[in-house]
This record gives C-alpha cells, sequence and structure tokens, in this order.
C-alpha cells in the first residue's frame, strides 16, 4: 500500500508558514479590495481604543512604559473600546478528497495532498476576501457589521457624529443636478480636515445609475460620453460616468450572508461618494491570530493551519482572520439618493 505523506504536517509547514502560504496565494479582490481603499494595519492587541476628535476618529498611541499616558477629553462620549471582530472558517480534507486526486494538466506523481490542500487555501481566501469586502462597504457608511449582516459598531452613534447626505431628486426633470454634485464635492471637502485626496469617486447602485444618466440635465453628457469616451459596440459602458467632478460607478454587488440571506452592498436607489487617494483615512486594523503562538505579534490579514486527526481519519485546515475596518473621518463618506 502506498502512503501519502502530509507535506503540510508539523514536521513540515509550521503556523507560520501555512499562514504565508495563504496569504500570497491569488486573491479574487473585489471592487474596494482592488482600489486597495482600505490601508490594512496589524496590531499586537485584539481590541483597540478609538478616540474622537473633531469628527476624526483615531487610534490612541503607544508610549513607552512608565511615559505620559494620553488624557481624554471632557467629553466622556470622546473615547471607545472596540473588540476586533473574529472570523474563523475551517475545512477539512477526508481521505475520499484526495483519493484518485492528481494535479492539473501534471503528471501522475504530483502530490494529491499538497493539490487538495491547495484548492482548499484558496478557496478559502476567497471566502475572507469577500467578507472583509462587506465588512469594509460597510465601513464606508461608518458602521461595522459581521458576516451574519448583524451591525457590531456604528461610529455615528457611538461617537454623536451626524451622518452627511444629499438628496439627487433625480425623478424632477428641473433638478439641478451638478449643483447637487457640487454640494457633494464641498462636503467631501470640508471634511477632510488635514487629509488629501485626488478625486471623488461614488459608488451607485444601477437604479441611482440609470435615473442619473437618464435625466435632462444629464443625458446629453452621458450620450456624448458613451459615443466618445468608449467604443459603445465593444465595451460596456454603464460601468463609470465621470460628470461634475464626480466618477459615479455602478457597484452591483450582492452577497450571501452566512444566514443565507442576499444582500446588496449599496443599498436600491442610493449610492456612497467619497475621496480617493487619501493616505490616512480608511484603514483595517488586524489582530493577531486567537493562539497562543501569535500572542503579542502584530497581526496578518488571514492565519492558516492544519491539524491532523490522532486517528488518521482527515485533516483539519483552520483559518481565521481578526480584522476591524475604520473609516476614521465617517462624514466623508456622503450617501447620495433620490427621493424620487
Amino acid at each position: 500500500m502506498t502512503v501519502i505523506t502530509n507535506p503540510f504536517d508539523a514536521g513540515g509547514y509550521t503556523l507560520a508558514e501555512m499562514t504565508e502560504a495563504i496569504n500570497i496565494l491569488p486573491n479574487v479582490y473585489s471592487r474596494l479590495g482592488q482600489m486597495g481603499l482600505f490601508r490594512f494595519e496589524g496590531i499586537t492587541q485584539r481590541s483597540v481604543i478609538i478616540e474622537q476628535a473633531e469628527g476624526v476618529l483615531n487610534l490612541l498611541p503607544t508610549v513607552p512604559l512608565g511615559g505620559p499616558a494620553t488624557v481624554a477629553g471632557r467629553d466622556t462620549r470622546a473615547m471607545r473600546s472596540f473588540t476586533v471582530p473574529w472570523i474563523p472558517h475551517d475545512d477539512v480534507i477526508t481521505p475520499q478528497d484526495i483519493q484518485g486526486v492528481r494535479g492539473f494538466g501534471v503528471a501522475d506523481a504530483a502530490d494529491p495532498l499538497a493539490t487538495v490542500m491547495e484548492r482548499k487555501l484558496t478557496r478559502m481566501r476567497i471566502k475572507h476576501a469577500q467578507t472583509r469586502e462587506f465588512m469594509e462597504v460597510n465601513a464606508l457608511r461608518g458602521i461595522v457589521r459581521d458576516g451574519a449582516g448583524t451591525t457590531l459598531y456604528d461610529y455615528f452613534a457611538e461617537f454623536g457624529i451626524t451622518r452627511l447626505e444629499t438628496d439627487f431628486v433625480l425623478g424632477t426633470a428641473s433638478t439641478n443636478v451638478q449643483a447637487k454634485i457640487r454640494a457633494v464635492l464641498r462636503q467631501v471637502e470640508t471634511e477632510l480636515k488635514g487629509e488629501t485626496m485626488s478625486g471623488v469617486l461614488a459608488l451607485v447602485s444601477p437604479e441611482f445609475f440609470d435615473k442619473l444618466i437618464g435625466h435632462a440635465k444629464v443625458e446629453d453628457a452621458w450620450k456624448y460620453f458613451s459615443s466618445t469616451g468608449a467604443q459603445p459596440l465593444r465595451e460596456d459602458t454603464r460601468r463609470r460616468f465621470p460628470f461634475g467632478g464626480i466618477v459615479f460607478e455602478e457597484y452591483n454587488a450582492t452577497v450571501t450572508l452566512s444566514t443565507g440571506a442576499t444582500e446588496t452592498l449599496i443599498p436600491a436607489g442610493e449610492g456612497i461618494a467619497f475621496p480617493l487617494g487619501t493616505t490616512d483615512t480608511f484603514v483595517t486594523f488586524g489582530a493577531p491570530a486567537n493562539l497562543v503562538e501569535t500572542v503579542n505579534t502584530v497581526g496578518v490579514p488571514i492565519y492558516a493551519r492544519q491539524l491532523a486527526r490522532p486517528d488518521g481519519s482527515a485533516i483539519d485546515v483552520k483559518t481565521e482572520a481578526s480584522i476591524l475596518p475604520v473609516n476614521k473621518r465617517p462624514r466623508l463618506a456622503v450617501r447620495i439618493f433620490s427621493s424620487n
């Protein structure tokens, strides 16, 4: 009988090596991931303290042991502690997964266990990426929600900040759409509070996009753009439309929550406008894994490990992420909608 050696066993791949393997696997980025909007920053603790000052959310700085502590303002609501959500996801490799399996397009000598393990890790990484996209889109709107759709934190409610929004009233033919756009741009510029930006992007629902390009005061500009800015017979021109200083992009992404329910990331008839090119506004903080081995280490986006069952019946593949996306300037992301 041929004995298959586990190349990922304790004598081969350690937690660090498995974690490195899953983090370098090709990722299937969704829109925010493609843009790299949220910068990842590893932290050493499983909770963070966030302070709000003049509408800006900041993590409290570390100080040398015995050094002077930071002092909170008189407003007791100015400082909050948040636990970083823990997102574990497990899979298992059974003898049936390996039996008769060989590497795709390679000789029979290819290690079947390594092939199956890589496929499992790739699928698990994709699920973590989709979960992160869901959490970061919601963080744009100033809230933290988990994969079940449960709201964990609402930064507007926590810190007493008012959300900015603009009604485009696209159902009225006389609406000055460019004036509405200028209002959004001025709102964003006012809320930068020392930040920089290279432009403003609005991710909008298909319903909002269709109303926008069909509006009486926009339709001619859309026709000109779609005929000169792209080749309409060969390219899909639905996706992006620069108009009045904002690039409007249709974002029709739907996710399946852990409950089995589906949810559209941008609500129907709405959109969210936010700045691009910022340096320290959109951050996803990553805490260490919930393991003794990773205590007090700097967190990475995803952790992976495998455990062979003592009876040899299977190999458990375990992954986890601990991430907390934060929009440090929640009022920078302006809700746009049409009330008619």
